[in-house]
């Protein structure tokens, strides 16, 4: 994981149309990048849907959203489809980016040991940043907190 002040990890993936994001490319806005691990499963869900019903605000704020899991291009259509989802979505379906930012971890469910994403999110700064990290998210109210200390660190 990336502490608070350090340079958040450049990353350039596909979105749900399979156009190219790169963080790079967002320099000079802020950027709320949320790690999730599965489309169209009840708490990625409820999270994405949070995300795309505040964008209008985050946008106010100066703030582009992306969420990122493993899923393919495909399956975000399929999702950004079903949800009506209004953000941006990218696909790592190779696991870099999810692994740099340390969200790909050995995880535990019934006495199963796998590999998974841990849901998280990066609040960036527009110098590149990372300004808040907040782990073992919780999907209730989670956006709401996220653009809250969005306004807080914006002034």
């Amino acid at each position: 994981m990336f502490a608070i002040g350090t340079k958040a990890a450049d990353f350039a993936l596909p979105n749900q149309d399979g156009t190219e994001i790169a963080l790079r490319d967002l320099g000079g806005k802020w950027v709320v990048v949320y790690f999730y691990p599965k489309d169209n499963t009840s708490g990625c869900t409820k999270e994405a849907c949070d995300f795309s019903a505040t964008l209008n605000e985050f946008e106010k704020a100066g703030a582009f959203v992306i969420g990122i899991s493993p899923d393919s291009v495909k399956s975000h259509q399929n999702f950004t489809a079903k949800q009506n989802l209004t953000h941006t979505l990218l696909s790592d379906e190779e696991k870099t980016t999810l692994s740099a930012y340390g969200v790909w971890q050995q995880k535990s469910m019934y006495g199963r040991t796998y590999m998974g994403v841990a849901r998280t999110t990066y609040l960036i700064a527009p110098d590149g940043t990372v300004a808040f990290v907040w782990e073992r998210v919780k999907t209730t109210d989670h956006a709401s907190a996220v653009l809250a200390k969005l306004r807080e660190l914006k002034g």
